[in-house]
């Protein structure tokens, strides 16, 4: 079977790894630096907790395969330090995870369950003892050296069904393939569209800043998520590397709309993350020394969706690193079988 991935982020990677060990003929086109726009950077928070017990259940099939990768990649995925949710949602995710059987514990701030960079802070707190630090830069090399020479160096101008299959047209050339899995991050919309295919169009700007840790600071610390942060509308914190904090955040949306420009939105959150930081996280010092930058879509949250016209299966969401290596099982199953995926999340149930 001759199969199309467009898009080389984690999940258009996944798929193709998937797609080959199942002995299809699948190529997958990326434009740009494989896993290098919404897939960026070497590190990301990886978590069972959701607010929806079919995330949760999600996440830990995913990680059992994240385990399996490890093994064949000769080194660990994930760096098992957990995960903490903070806010007055924490309730709400803990529940979820009790629905779908995962091991959690709420507790409040002060708690010796905690190892964060701050001691003070909006509680209760879940504790998700299975979450940790995703290895993005060990997955990256993992991925592209499985994918081999079925990486294609391209940019998919757009696909079109036929009586005879899919036509994929990249400048001037043309290939003809028997199915097509459009995961192209931002790109998604505009390719689908051409295929008769309505998923979310808008965008954001977003920006992750990297922070040094201060001295006795509590080691290992927990990846961090606040539902509620002052200045911010929440945040996601975690290792960055080693004695380096990365914090990333939701501003006010018309800091960061799309058509603001990325210089401005850039600053707008640069300020904001460096100003939180300083006043809120103690064992962090306030020096931006990294950044990470990639497009966000702000009608999306935690959730997969699934959309299939004829032989194009599109897919897209939110925060779907953590999803990676399922739903690369997941999406080469309904390529080889013509079948559309069950939503998860908000939307599970909508076709």
């Amino acid at each position: 079977m001759r199969v199309a991935v467009i898009g080389g982020g984690v999940v258009g990677l996944s798929a193709t790894v998937a797609l080959l060990r199942q002995g299809a003929d699948v190529r997958c086109y990326e434009a740009g630096e494989p896993m290098g726009e919404r897939s960026a950077g070497d590190t990301r928070i990886f978590r069972l907790a959701h607010v929806y017990p079919d995330m949760v259940e999600l996440a830990a099939r995913s990680r059992t395969v994240f385990a399996e990768w490890g093994e064949r990649a000769g080194g660990l995925l994930i760096d098992p330090v957990g995960t903490v949710v903070s806010g007055a949602g924490a309730q709400r995710w803990a529940a979820a995870m009790t629905v779908a059987g995962a091991a959690c514990e709420l507790v409040e701030p002060g708690s010796s369950l905690l190892r964060l960079p701050a001691t003070t802070f909006a509680g209760p707190a879940l504790v998700d003892p299975s979450g940790g630090v995703i290895r993005v830069d060990r997955l990256r090399t993992f991925l592209v050296a499985a994918a081999g020479d079925r990486l294609r160096r391209a940019r998919v101008d757009a696909v079109e069904e036929t009586a005879t299959g899919v036509r994929v047209r990249t400048g001037t050339t043309v290939d003809t393939v028997d199915a097509v899995l459009i995961c192209a991050g931002s790109g998604t919309s505009a390719l689908a569209a051409g295929a008769g295919i309505d998923t979310p169009a808008a965008l954001e700007h977003h920006l992750r800043v990297s922070f040094p840790i201060r001295p006795g600071a509590p080691s290992p610390p927990q990846c961090w998520i606040t539902e509620e942060a002052p200045g911010l509308l929440g945040t996601y914190q975690h290792l960055a590397g080693p004695g380096t904090w990365a914090v990333g955040g939701d501003i006010d949306s018309s800091l960061v709309r799309w058509d603001g420009g990325r210089p401005a939105a850039e600053q707008a959150s640069l300020a904001a993350l460096t100003a939180y930081t300083a006043e809120h996280l103690p064992f962090v010092e306030p020096r931006p020394i990294g950044t990470v930058y990639c497009t966000h879509n702000p009608d999306l949250g935690d959730g997969l969706q699934f959309v299939r016209r004829g032989r194009i299966l599109a897919m897209y969401g939110e925060n779907l690193m953590k999803f990676a290596p399922l739903l690369g099982e997941t999406l080469a199953a309904a390529c080889a079988d013509g079948s559309t995926p069950a939503n998860a999340g908000p939307h599970a149930g909508v076709a």
